[in-house]
Order: C-alpha cells, then sequence, then structure tokens
C-alpha cells in the first residue's frame, strides 16, 4: 500500500486549490510581510522538510500530512521561483529553463534508479524521497511558467487561467481516449496544475489595475485553506493501488 491519494478528480481539485493557497500563501509571508524571498524560501524549506520527514517515517497513508506536505512544496515553490527569477536576475524564462532541467534531471534519475516513476509504485522511502524532490522541483516550475505566461507572455491571469485549463483539459482527454502512457500524463498534469494555482492566486491578490481582485492575501489564502479542509472532509481519500 502506497502513502500517496488514488489519483482521482476529487485529487485534482484538491491539488489545484493547495497551488492557488500556494501562491497567496508564499506571496503573504514574502511581500506582505516583508520577509523577502530569500528568508522566506528558507523558512518554507524547514516547513517542507519538516513535513517530509513526518510523511516518509508515516506507517500509512495520511491525508492531512501529505497535503500539508504538498502545500509547503507550492509554497517554498512560489518564494524559490520569485527569488531566482527577481532576486537573481534571471527573468521568468531562465528560470523556468534552469528549472525544468532539474525537473528532468530528476524524472530521469528516479526512473534509472528505480525502473519507473508510477504513483502505485512509492512504496518506499527511496521512491518517497524521488516524488518529493520531483514535485518540489515541478512546483518550483509551474510559479516560473505562470509568471511568464501572464507578464511576459502578456496574456494575464485570465488568459495564463484560460491556457492552462485546455492544456490540461487535452491531457484529460488523452488519459481517456489515447494510448499515451497514462503516467506521463499524470506528470504533465501534476506540473500543469501549478502554473494554473499561480495565475489564479495572483488573480485574486493583485492590484486591480494589474487584472486582479485586489483581495487581501491574508483573507484569500483563509479562503482557501477553509476550501481545502471542506474538500479533504467531503472527497474520498484513499491510498493509490492500481495504475491511473
Amino acid at each position: 500500500m502506497t502513502k500517496v491519494p488514488q489519483v482521482t478528480l476529487g485529487f485534482w481539485i484538491i491539488k489545484i486549490t493547495a497551488t492557488t493557497l500556494g501562491e497567496t500563501g508564499g506571496d503573504t509571508v514574502s511581500m506582505s510581510l516583508n520577509m523577502g524571498y530569500l528568508y522566506s524560501s528558507l523558512i518554507f524549506l524547514v516547513v517542507f522538510a519538516g513535513f517530509v520527514t513526518a510523511q516518509i517515517s508515516a506507517k500509512k497513508f495520511q491525508p492531512l500530512v501529505y497535503w500539508a506536505t504538498i502545500i509547503a512544496t507550492t509554497t517554498v515553490g512560489t518564494t524559490l521561483a520569485d527569488f531566482a527569477d527577481r532576486s537573481l536576475g534571471m527573468g521568468y524564462a531562465g528560470g523556468a529553463g534552469l528549472l525544468s532541467l532539474l525537473l528532468l534531471g530528476s524524472v530521469l534519475l528516479w526512473y534509472r534508479s528505480l525502473g519507473t516513476i508510477a504513483v502505485e509504485s512509492i512504496q518506499s522511502p527511496a521512491s518517497e524521497r524521488f516524488y518529493w524532490v520531483t514535485i518540489l522541483f515541478s512546483q518550483t516550475l509551474g510559479t516560473a511558467l505562470g509568471d511568464w505566461t501572464a507578464d511576459t507572455a502578456g496574456l494575464g491571469y485570465d488568459g495564463g487561467a484560460l491556457i492552462f485549463s485546455l492544456l490540461l483539459g487535452l491531457i484529460a482527454l488523452a488519459h481517456f481516449r489515447s494510448t499515451v502512457s497514462k503516467t506521463t500524463l499524470f506528470w504533465f498534469a501534476f506540473v500543469l496544475t501549478r502554473p494554473l494555482g499561480a495565475v489564479l492566486g495572483d488573480f485574486l491578490d493583485k492590484p486591480v489595475t494589474a487584472g486582479g481582485l485586489a483581495l487581501s492575501r491574508y483573507s484569500a489564502s483563509g479562503v482557501l485553506l477553509l476550501i481545502m479542509g471542506v474538500c479533504l472532509l467531503l472527497l474520498p481519500q484513499r491510498p493509490a493501488t492500481k495504475a491511473h
């Protein structure tokens, strides 16, 4: 039995909510609390390390621990991407390029070491470590992609949300109507839910003049956390036991 959830529609709903929360939560600490991208990243990395340790140490699937770890990856992904893009001056394209290489390297090393990157195969500490490192890179990459699409490409937050929603729709169609590897489609979808969450989060808290709703980052994060809690109560949470 794995300690990661079965991939269902409920999984994707919670994942998108978590990635949106990661954007508003990361911005709350780095911007609203004026901690800056570097110190915020260090704080969230410590939190991430703590939750990953708890997740790997758990004897069975614990939904709250799993999703808390996901939130930790997406908040640290937000601040790390912003640190690379803005503080280090790499820009959105440069940051996305570097993170794409890191993500690809993580996936290839995982596959070469264990022979599979399928979710249902995550049944050992080694596979869990690869899983969470890969997720961390994917969440960070997703932040850079979301910012690049909304800002550099000039599509805005609504345009970015539409693009990533359409791409996810195509992946869903391929899942049901094609012979493409379900594992490959899962990881593409997993990566793309992060930029979708990034542009949705920015849409909620950015100024009206920038195309956002100008909501408080504190209130937006609180509401998203409440939505996640309701989803965890109402949507089935069971460990992955078969190929998705």
